[in-house]
């Protein structure tokens, strides 16, 4: 395959302008690609007298030494520009002139590279990324590599090797061999992308192999509980305190559209009553960053006098005392089953829940709902609110008393059937057949 597009050309000449003492110039060289030039010192120098700028040699055999020297830099030019052209399938007068300095010639692989992304995501932790973010990219990371092993029989590769059908078959050895859904393969395409990314903003990688790939499509499905269900789960009653207060905690969510990791944070400062007397949640979302405004329903403010002075009020100005999410999920595992819930209950569905059972069905505007749970964009809301069959037949049943009686329609015979408390008979028309 021919990888060589660019023009090429070293040249050798004295810097006449920059003479010595000992009327020695010094001898320098010119990397020319596609008519960007970029000059480099070989270190040495010779008289005017003793140059042939024609050949760009030195003159008599006592400057052999010299001719060597820049046949030596000839060699190692020639041969870095094949190799980059290799690699990365371009070239650069700049990237030349650095691999003649050794820089950069070792760290052009993709592996080199992953690996310096993980290590400084390591030290980011707490400062730039969440401690739960950053095993995200040693696995990433793991993959890749199994990846490499199996398909190609190699631990690394040159990023000029990394292109779209890199990435596609990467993408489908994630699904087919590891049998990951289509959100675990994006999560784990995502430190690739900026492993990528990151080499090509240090000049390793041309053009962007994810330029044109098209990811498979998320799909999410959010679970929900029903208002029976709601019910039946706040009426579970167990002999385990520790139990009940997880099931109070879940309640107190599924009517606050809290998360797990906000009810965790929450301070008594964050509950803040208004002018009017009501009490309000206001908090800064930890996923976002963005400012929420909750409105305190009646059940959430029984809950929290309920637990104002126990065993479970949290410390630091913190209002509850949370145990590990592990825990929490394994306890609603087990009260889901007493309440007859016949799904997987996780802490996170109180959101869902919130969001379709407790605003949506009730009629709460899809704007109101964003601003109180905290999202970017209303898009977001869209995702995590379904609309559910009751929201539907409510809907449907408003509409139908709203329009009752403003349409009828006749028979046949010209007859009227009539809908509703209006009975408005419109005149017959007439309607000529040729026409149609």
């Amino acid at each position: 395959m021919e990888h060589n597009r660019s023009t090429f050309s070293i040249l050798f000449y004295l810097n006449t302008s920059k003479k010595k003492k000992s009327g020695k110039c010094p001898i320098m060289g010119r990397i020319s690609v596609d008519g960007e030039s970029k000059a480099f010192s070989t270190g040495m120098d010779i008289l005017p007298s003793e140059w042939n700028a024609q050949e760009g040699l030195a003159i008599g055999k006592s400057n052999t030494p010299i001719n060597k020297q820049i046949e030596n830099y000839k060699t190692e030019l020639n041969a870095h520009y094949k190799t980059m052209v290799e690699d990365k399938g371009y070239i650069t007068a700049e990237s030349l002139k650095n691999a003649l300095r050794g820089i950069g010639t070792n760290r052009n692989t993709l592996m080199q590279e992953f690996a310096e992304l993980v290590e400084e995501k390591r030290k980011s932790v707490g400062v730039k990324i969440k401690e739960s973010t950053y095993p995200v990219y040693p696995n990433a990371y793991k993959h890749l590599k199994d990846f490499l092993s199996k398909k190609y029989n190699v631990m690394d590769i040159p990023f000029g090797q990394v292109d779209i059908a890199f990435v596609e078959a990467f993408a489908l050895y994630l699904k087919l061999d590891l049998r990951m859904t289509p959100r675990t393969v994006k999560c784990n395409l995502i430190p690739f992308r900026t492993c990528v990314t990151r080499a090509k903003h240090k000049g390793l990688v041309r053009q962007d192999p994810f330029f044109d790939f098209v990811s498979e499509k998320i799909r999410p499905k959010r679970p929900w509980l029903s208002n029976d269900e709601i019910e039946r789960l706040m009426q579970v009653h167990t002999k385990h305190t520790t139990w009940n207060f997880t099931r109070d905690m879940f309640i107190f969510c599924v009517f606050t559209g809290i998360t797990a990791i906000d009810l965790r944070n929450l301070k008594h400062s964050n509950i803040q009553r208004q002018e009017d007397g009501s009490l309000w949640v206001v908090l800064n979302r930890q996923k976002t960053g963005t400012a929420s405004y909750i409105p305190l329903l009646d059940i959430p403010i029984q809950i929290l006098d309920r637990y104002r002075d126990s065993e479970f009020a949290g410390e630091d100005g913190r209002v509850f005392k949370l145990q590990h999410h592990v825990c929490m999920n394994w306890q609603l595992k087990r009260l889901a089953k007493a309440a007859e819930i016949d799904r997987r209950l996780t802490f996170h569905m109180s959101c869902f829940t919130f969001a379709t059972t407790v605003c949506l069905t009730q009629g709460v505007p899809i704007e109101t709902l964003s601003q109180m749970m905290g999202h970017l964009s209303i898009k977001t809301t869209q995702i995590y609110a379904e609309v559910t069959r009751t929201k539907i037949n409510e809907d449907m049943t408003n509409l139908a008393d709203t329009i009752s009686g403003k349409y009828e329609l006749p028979n046949n015979e010209g007859k009227i059937y009539k809908s509703g408390r209006r009975n408005r008979r419109f005149p017959e028309r007439e309607i000529n057949e040729d026409s149609i």
